[in-house]
């Protein structure tokens, strides 16, 4: 019998894999694409009172569980006392056998706390003095988590109408050098179904851009002046949360008169919808084409089912499900309009359905040109996916269909400073597979061949793809 989340061999079951892993993955440093950290909480580098406000205060991963568990909401979301919710999860983890949560948490443990034992019911006080005593320390601040766990780069998620105020003073302070950019998340943008809260963010945009918008054309210079506001602070990326990638082609006139409608709080209809946000795709597309930025689309995902919780606690609490409407034609349409347009920028692609991983991979493949290497990616194992099923599903997938060493690798998606052991997850899961492939005779046991690969997907085709200084290639 294995020891438990041994280091040596977890998740590798070869020879080959724990040499990979050791020799090659381990230890190589983190470009963090795409998470969710706060920058004012970076920038004022935030310390944790307890173990349950940096673990349960926003990771709607552990509330799912916990409400699977039969857990009182008031434990999750509500007051209770932080001891007893830590209690609860304690008793809801030793429960979740197979789950990725429970080896995350035990990573997490290990490699911030030094905790080599089980987190269950009855250890919970134990792991609660030993991890409240450790947050009191100089090390676990927010930024020391960052540094110390060997992060080069933070891409942040902002909207173009934020004002961007911590991301201007970390990058004019040179006492912490890990590079923490901005990353355009538009979403707001795109939601002229909203309304109201459309014509909102159409106000609130204007004032922040000082530029009246009376047309889709004044929105688009708005937008665009945004973009080159987040360009000087080093955006490299781009993220759109989509229910699905669309294609509705309209005229310009269309688009406008639809625009005005969103703009004056009303609703249009559900074609309507759909025009609009394939124009503002195709604008955005070209602007990251100018700008050299790479393009994240994620998609497959129903948000917010349980309406009433919905109500009560807003969205990305816990409430969302995987969606199996995931047009492949229109995907391919929507590329292959902008390749027409503007040309492609560099983009990620990310379903949340794991059945859409072959046609990813296969529509992705008529879009790859020179001079980028893996210029369109099928981006990492996303959300309910990033468990050891889904990162093998996803790499063998790509394998199958595409230019494996040319993957740009994990990211974390992640609210938690305490989330950067996923990226030994998957270089372990990365391992342990091409470790199985070498070992039955699929793939030569060169290890200067494999080393190099290896560590390319676990930080340097990041690096690349990212614009970052080659210097800091590993």
């Amino acid at each position: 019998m294995k020891q438990f989340m041994d280091d040596q061999d977890f998740l590798l079951s070869t020879e080959t894999g724990q040499r990979l892993f050791h020799e090659f993955a381990h230890g190589t440093p983190i470009v963090d694409y795409h998470c969710h950290l706060n920058p004012q909480e970076i920038w004022e580098d935030k310390r944790f009172s307890t173990i349950t406000e940096v673990w349960l205060g926003g990771d709607h991963y552990k509330w799912r569980l916990m409400r699977a568990n039969g857990v009182d909401e008031k434990y999750i979301t509500g007051d209770a006392d932080p001891r007893e919710k830590f209690q609860k999860w304690a008793e809801t983890l030793e429960r979740c056998v197979g789950n990725p949560v429970f080896e995350w948490s035990h990573l997490e443990l290990k490699r911030y706390f030094g905790f080599d034992g089980v987190l269950n019911s009855k250890s919970a006080q134990e792991v609660w003095d030993l991890a409240n005593a450790k947050l009191a320390e100089p090390e676990m601040s927010a930024r020391n988590l960052v540094k110390n766990s060997g992060v080069r780069l933070v891409c942040t998620t902002d909207d173009p109408a934020d004002s961007f105020e911590f991301h201007k003073k970390l990058a004019a302070d040179d006492s912490f050098d890990v590079k923490v950019v901005p990353a355009m998340r538009p979403d707001a943008a795109l939601r002229v179904e909203r309304g109201p809260e459309f014509a909102a963010y159409v106000k609130k945009l204007a004032r922040v851009s000082g530029i009246a918008i009376k047309t889709f054309a004044d929105f688009k210079r708005a937008i665009s002046k945004r973009y080159d506001v987040a360009a000087e602070l080093g955006c490299v990326a781009s993220d759109h949360a989509l229910d699905y990638v669309m294609y509705a082609p309209a005229t310009e006139a269309e688009v406008e008169a639809i625009f005005k409608k969103g703009m004056a709080g009303k609703v249009p209809t559900e074609r309507e919808v759909l025009q609009y946000k394939t124009a503002f795709m195709q604008f955005a597309a070209a602007e990251y084409v100018r700008l050299d930025w790479a393009m994240q689309l994620h998609f497959g995902c129903k948000r917010d089912n349980n309406r009433a919780m919905f109500a009560k606690l807003g969205p990305d609490t816990g409430y969302d499900c995987i969606s199996n409407y995931t047009p492949a034609d229109q995907l391919a349409d929507f590329l292959n309009s902008i390749q027409e347009k503007s040309g492609l920028p560099k983009t990620i692609l990310y379903s949340l359905n794991p059945v859409d991983n072959t046609m990813i991979d296969t529509v992705m493949g008529c879009f790859q040109e020179a001079p980028v290497a893996g210029k369109i990616q099928n981006g990492s194992a996303w959300w309910f996916n990033d468990n050891e099923v889904g990162m093998r599903e996803q790499l063998t997938a790509l394998a199958n269909e595409g230019v494996l060493g040319n993957f740009v690798g994990m990211l974390t998606d992640s609210r938690s400073f305490l989330s950067y052991p996923r990226h030994e997850y998957f270089r372990r899961v990365l391992c342990g597979l091409i470790g199985e492939w070498v070992e039955a005779g699929k793939y030569p046991a060169d290890f200067e061949v494999l080393g190099k690969l290896v560590k390319d997907i676990s930080y340097n085709n990041a690096v690349r793809y990212f614009n970052m200084p080659l210097e800091l290639e590993y």
